[in-house]
């Protein structure tokens, strides 16, 4: 194994941790995050296979066929991130509405 797998697999890794942690409570995120990371160490480790693969999907090169992936990934990741957003925007929205109204209401008058 020569230098540039055992970085790239370091940050796998170092990636892998840090969302373990921060997604312990959504159980499809964690099991899209372990294949998506057992898939990278398995490209890592074997990059003919990529090329294989790509070859037998119409790609000229397994670079290309991860690059390809990977623009498919983060528009899913982005997608999930502005449903979250939308949500968040909503429950806010909410909760300043049902604040606006009970303040109203507690109101002395005069």
């Amino acid at each position: 194994m020569n230098g540039i797998k055992i970085l790239l697999i370091t940050g796998v890794a170092f990636i892998a941790v840090y969302f373990f942690v921060r997604l312990r409570n959504s159980l499809f995120d964690l099991l899209l995050l372990l294949l998506l990371l057992c898939t990278a160490v398995v490209f890592i480790l074997f990059p003919e296979l990529t090329n294989r693969l790509a070859h037998k999907l119409g790609v000229g090169r397994g670079a290309d066929l991860v690059f390809y992936t990977s623009i498919i990934l983060f528009w899913f990741v982005l997608l999930k991130l502005y449903a979250r957003l939308r949500k968040l925007e909503q429950v806010i929205t909410t909760l300043v509405r049902k604040d606006a109204l009970e303040e109203t209401s507690h109101k002395p008058e005069e």
